[in-house]
């Protein structure tokens, strides 16, 4: 899937997909000195964190957590997101997390109790169905992927959570101001750039569903009316599905799917408009590394909560961006990188 791949290279860009500090390559040397600051810091927010008895803190301390080697047991991912589910008001949000406390050399992935729950607590979301569709194909499971591809076609809405978990940790990292030897003396975001940096970068390591395999189980057997009728209808709930690759592909199936020329038409814009919606949230975030306003504004759309596609579309909006792309615009260079990382 051409457009798909196309599209995550853009969103690597705005949500840095390694975990916070840890081992991270960026394009000047590195300072030791200042990230291993950032990691002590990290540990103290946790610290703070972890005393606290309802879930979003929980959530936000677990995520926190979970990149940070070496954490001590009490402290660490397994028994804060354990405690986050046991919570109260813990929700399907706390669940979605938790499908990554399990081990992947053991094959225990995705943590079957939460995905137990998950359906339980969130039947209508399409994005659990593709989570159980993608393990299905990876288990060489076609007939149950294909039941599972059924129950997310029925479904009402397609969230992965992204919104909640940034909520969490956009609400949290300010319990603590970060030190001054945490923060890049180059920069002008200052403790502000310290916090969006810690945000964005641990939300991009949450769990992620099947959209790839549902494209290929897609467009496996374009001649059976039944698959793709169901396809399409998934397509419209993933159109209005809270992450942009969940909309990407809720796009692309609309294009290839549909009998309607107009309808293809209309879907090849509006994945173009996407893109440029993305690359242009990718420049903002960008932005925020060295701008203590843009910084902010990141860090109160994320405490704001909704979905990571409304903060993208906010941001667009607050700071005049157009959500549609000029006419001549192309966006080459995203092209150049993917043909450069075949």
């Amino acid at each position: 899937m051409r457009g798909l791949r196309f599209l995550a290279l853009s969103l690597l860009c705005a949500l840095p997909v390694a975990p916070a500090f840890a081992g991270s390559t960026p394009a000047k040397k590195p300072d030791v000195a200042r990230n291993q600051a950032l990691i002590a810091f990290q540990r103290d927010l946790v610290s703070v964190l972890a005393p606290r008895a309802d879930a979003m803190p929980l959530l936000g301390a677990a995520l926190l957590a979970r990149p940070l080697p070496n954490q001590p047991k009490y402290n660490d991912f397994h028994t804060l997101i354990d405690r986050a589910s046991q919570a109260d008001d813990s929700g399907p949000e706390v669940s979605w997390v938790r499908l990554s406390d399990c081990d992947e050399q053991a094959d225990t992935c995705p943590n079957q109790e939460a995905m137990a729950k998950l359906t339980e607590q969130a039947p209508d979301n399409a994005a659990v169905w593709l989570l159980k569709l993608g393990q299905d194909v990876r288990n060489d499971k076609k007939k149950l992927a294909r039941e599972e591809l059924a129950k997310a076609a029925a479904a009402k809405l397609y969230d992965d959570y992204t919104g909640a978990s940034l909520k969490a940790l956009a609400s949290t990292v300010s319990a603590l101001p970060p030190p001054a030897d945490t923060i890049d003396p180059a920069s002008a975001a200052g403790a502000s750039g310290v916090q969006a940096m810690i945000v964005y970068s641990v939300a991009g390591t949450l769990p992620q569903s099947g959209l790839q395999a549902t494209a290929k189980l897609c467009e496996s057997d374009s001649d059976d009316p039944t698959l793709k009728d169901d396809c399409l209808k998934l397509g419209k709930t993933l159109e209005w599905g809270s992450s942009p690759l969940a909309r990407s592909l809720g796009l692309h199936l609309r294009e290839v799917l549909s009998s309607d020329a107009e309808q293809q038409e209309d879907a090849k814009r509006a994945r173009r408009s996407l893109i440029w919606q993305v690359q242009n949230f990718a420049q903002l975030s960008t932005r925020a590394a060295s701008d203590k306003a843009t910084a902010q504004h990141l860090l109160a759309l994320a405490r704001s909560g909704g979905t990571e596609m409304s903060m993208v579309l906010a941001a667009l909006r607050d700071y005049s961006i157009s959500v549609d792309p000029p006419t001549d615009w192309q966006p080459q260079s995203a092209q150049a990188k993917e043909a450069h990382g075949k």
